[in-house]
């Protein structure tokens, strides 16, 4: 089944070049079955590229996916024409009166700040808490994933000496988990990031539960309230050339940065990324919108509680 896009988005025709099925309302509205809503609460600097890796992602669900992205109303994009934020993207002031299925937050390049220095965090505490009461399950990437947990459950970030950067083994710690049904014992995840997550600071709070993790890489998943909430440290969505890109541009501006670990083909840079993550990613995205959304969800969203 397809995901349902907001007429005329930019992925549209960037993912039908790489023939993955997706339709716009139009075509949808003819269509007698309720589709998923999912919120993208998208926080990137670049926010076309990750609509694209998110809706790629979401498109091998044999669900139908209505898809809506969200902004905070107190920070202006930057790095996305102006013409592409009035299109697609609503402020949260506009959609709290909303109920969604499925909510998916994204990385923000403001690892360097304390949480309380960022110029949205109480628009996005607010959202978080709004989250709880209005999403059947919110799954949290990367930065959104430690803010959240340090909201929720007061969990600290810690800075690393230098860049998590590369693609990681990770073993899954509750493998009867639906969430890991049709995983195998190790699975890669890509990861860029410059703080982390400790895992007896996981492990000490109750209400968490620690489901994967790495020896190089660290706590990369935690679960709460049974699954409505995920905390995922990388980026299972990431494309094939994304750390390729950002390895380069740093490179470019002279910034300290090491090859990606685990990346390149041979561990040469002029070599194609070796791409050893995008099966297992996909599997996650798929199992969190089946068992986590579609399973638990009530047909009438008002029932959300």
């Amino acid at each position: 089944m397809p995901l349902t896009l907001p007429d005329r988005l930019p992925a549209i025709d960037l993912l039908k070049q790489e023939n993955i099925f997706v339709m716009d309302k139009t075509r949808a509205a003819g269509q007698d079955i309720r589709p998923l809503r999912i919120v993208v609460l998208n926080l990137m600097p670049i926010k076309i590229t990750t609509e694209t890796d998110l809706i790629r992602i979401l498109s091998n669900s044999p669900l139908q996916l209505e898809v809506s992205f969200m902004k905070v109303k107190c920070h202006t994009s930057k790095n996305t024409p102006v013409e592409h934020m009035k299109a697609f993207y609503r402020d949260f002031e506009l959609m709290r009166h909303e109920r969604f299925d499925g909510m998916i937050i994204t990385g923000a390049p403001v690892e360097h700040l304390a949480y309380e220095e960022v110029n949205y965090w109480e628009e996005i505490s607010e959202i978080f808490e709004w989250s709880r009461t209005h999403v059947t399950s919110t799954m949290y990437i990367c930065w959104a994933a430690q803010a959240g947990l340090y909201y929720h459950y007061g969990i600290p970030k810690y800075p690393l000496a230098e860049k998590m950067f590369g693609i990681f083994p990770q073993r899954p710690l509750c493998p009867g988990l639906p969430i890991f049904r049709g995983f195998d014992d190790v699975f890669y995840m890509p990861h860029s990031r410059h703080t982390e997550l400790r895992r007896e600071d996981i492990l000490a709070n109750p209400s968490l539960t620690l489901i994967a993790e790495s020896p190089l890489s660290g706590v990369s998943m935690v679960m709460a309230r049974g699954g409505r909430e995920f905390y995922i440290t990388g980026h299972s969505e990431y494309a094939p050339g994304t750390l390729d890109t950002e390895y380069k541009r740093d490179l470019s501006k002279g910034l300290p940065i090491h090859m990606p670990y685990n990346y390149y083909e041979d561990n040469n840079p002029s070599k194609q990324p070796l791409v050893t993550w995008r099966a297992h990613g996909t599997l996650l995205f798929t199992n969190w919108l089946n068992y986590y959304v579609y399973q638990e969800t009530p047909y009438d969203l008002n029932d959300i509680r």
